[in-house]
């Protein structure tokens, strides 16, 4: 499964779009400070997930969501 998720950031607010097979390992790696990315606005909690058997399909998502109306789509429908 290749799941696409959203994590906010306890510290801002922000959130952080991802694209991960291990959601679990994945999330654990940005609360440690492994993703170098994110280490600044840690500790972050998973607000939503979905998975796909695709895994350009969850690529396409992950791609979509990070976009101008994939951000307005995820503020109205998942935060």
């Amino acid at each position: 499964m290749h799941y696409v998720y959203i994590l906010k950031s306890r510290k801002d607010k922000t959130r952080y779009v991802g694209l991960m097979t291990d959601i679990k390992r994945r999330l654990q790696e940005h609360n440690s400070g492994s993703a170098q990315y994110s280490r600044s606005k840690r500790p972050y909690m998973l607000v939503w997930y979905c998975a796909f058997t695709n895994s350009q399909k969850a690529y396409d998502f992950e791609k979509y969501l990070k976009s101008n109306s994939g951000y307005a789509f995820t503020k109205k429908r998942f935060l």
